[in-house]
């Protein structure tokens, strides 16, 4: 028996066909154009998705080579979908990084509470349009009308998977992704959420792991609810790892993620960008995130034209313990950060004279990013008692990023792991009712052991 899962990104829409083992048979990788809101920015293509995602449903089932079973989506957060009466889309699929006018942000907290206050109730720093609850609040203070109309609003991968079962749902951890939507502390959805009449269009909760059985072109199929991506890629550590541990989820966004604490976010967290999500059971995962890879991907192409050196440079460098231990003991700061703020004075431009080469350039570019990305783990852990730290994505590769912060936290273990189906595998192991042993992370995700190789006055 197979299951299809299909894994929908900002850029890259994939489809992928696990079997009960959870190893990859297929996968199809497809992108879109973007199309235009009503006000000229850009969003998603709801209707090219929607129907890509009906014709592989339709091919893969049809293939003699798979039995499909089971289908489940996991899908980026902070979007949802309006339906009306009828189950149509009312407005296109809104990009959450549209800006959010300020007078509707002024509106609303003035009727409900000071951007702080609503921040630490529902563990979501003020992020506009990422906050997608105020979405919402936003339709309705702009387009009466139209949310006068909305029968149902689905966060996205709920929507995915209304396409199929045609029953409208939610679940905690679409609910619970910087949505400004619930209240950590009473477990239930904020105040003001109920207060706007937004709390009655929103689907009745259900458990992550919920399933709808479906008759699929004659074929009887287990269809889930739909998953937030980033607790996808979480869930397969969760259920392989018995002890506390955070995971670091690098790429474009570096993202700390610790799914042991308990404690209310304060107010300094929130101003450092540190936010809650829920898990698939409704228990908080403390994150702080960093834009750790646009900042990289930014430094790395003068960096390489500046000393001349081949593009694929920067991906062999191997850690040099004698380059950390002298720029460790410096207290200057090299480079100009163009998405990065700092707790130090940086530079007006980037000293590339005071490194003699290449490599001495890059471990100091790595050091001084090590630095903002040791203080985002500090936040998240905060009193958490946890010592292992896995690293996953792009910098997983990267020995000098992950020889510095393991010496940045000496105490715990460093694992690395390698997996790009980390979301999609998340949302196969919701829809399965396989376990998974302690090999898992082993076998599946190149799970490797870190030795440090400085020894440290601290040791």
């Amino acid at each position: 028996m197979h299951s299809l899962i299909f894994d929908i990104g900002k850029t890259n829409k994939k489809a992928f066909v696990f079997d009960q083992d959870y190893q990859e048979l297929h996968k199809v990788y497809v992108q879109f154009d973007e199309k235009q809101d009503e006000d000229d920015f850009p969003c998603d293509d709801l209707g090219s998705i929607q129907s890509w995602i009906k014709e592989t449903v339709n091919t893969l089932l049809k293939d003699p080579n798979f039995d499909i079973r089971a289908i489940n989506f996991s899908s980026y957060g902070a979007s949802l979908v309006h339906l009306d009466v009828n189950g149509k889309p009312l407005t296109p699929l809104y990009n959450y990084l549209k800006p959010l006018p300020q007078e509707v942000l002024d509106a609303f907290h003035k009727a409900h509470g000071t951007a702080m206050k609503i921040a630490q109730e529902t563990a979501s720093p003020a992020l506009g349009m990422l906050n997608s609850g105020l979405q919402l609040y936003w339709i309705k203070q702009t387009q009466p009308a139209i949310f006068k109309r909305i029968h149902w609003s689905l966060h996205l991968p709920q929507y995915l998977s209304y396409l199929l079962t045609g029953i409208p749902l939610s679940e905690f951890t679409g609910i619970g992704c910087h949505t400004a939507l619930w209240d950590f502390s009473k477990r239930d959805y904020h105040t003001w959420v109920h207060k706007e009449g937004i709390s009655q269009k929103l689907a009745p909760i259900v458990p992550t792991d919920t399933s709808i059985n479906r008759q699929i072109m004659g074929r009887k199929i287990k269809v889930g609810v739909g998953i937030h991506d980033s607790s996808s890629a979480l869930l397969p550590y969760l259920r392989a790892e018995q002890k506390p541990f955070l995971l670091i989820s690098t790429g474009t966004w570096s993202i700390a993620l610790n799914p042991f604490s308990q404690t209310i976010l304060t107010d300094e967290e929130l101003d450092q960008d540190c936010l809650n999500f829920l898990r698939l059971d409704g228990q908080q995962v403390k994150a702080a995130r960093l834009f750790l890879g646009k900042e990289y991907k930014t430094q790395i192409d003068p960096l390489l034209a500046h000393f001349s050196t081949p593009r694929q440079a920067h991906k062999e460098i191997v850690f040099n313990p004698t380059f950390f231990q002298a720029i460790s003991t410096r207290k200057e700061y090299f480079y100009r950060f163009e998405y990065l703020s700092t707790p130090w004075e940086q530079p007006e431009k980037t000293n590339y004279a005071a490194l003699s080469s290449f490599s001495e350039a890059f471990h100091q570019l790595m050091w001084e990013l090590t630095q903002l990305q040791t203080s985002k783990v500090q936040l998240a852990l905060g009193d958490s008692e946890i010592r292992k730290i896995y690293i996953d994505g792009g910098f997983a590769d990267n020995d000098v990023y992950v020889a510095m912060l393991a010496e940045k936290f000496a105490k715990a273990k460093i694992r690395t792991t390698e997996s790009p189906l980390g979301s999609a595998l998340g949302a196969a192991m919701v829809i399965s009712d396989e376990p998974i042993g302690k090999k898992f992370l082993k076998r599946n995700y190149a799970l490797k052991k870190y030795k440090r190789q400085v020894v440290s006055q601290n040791d």
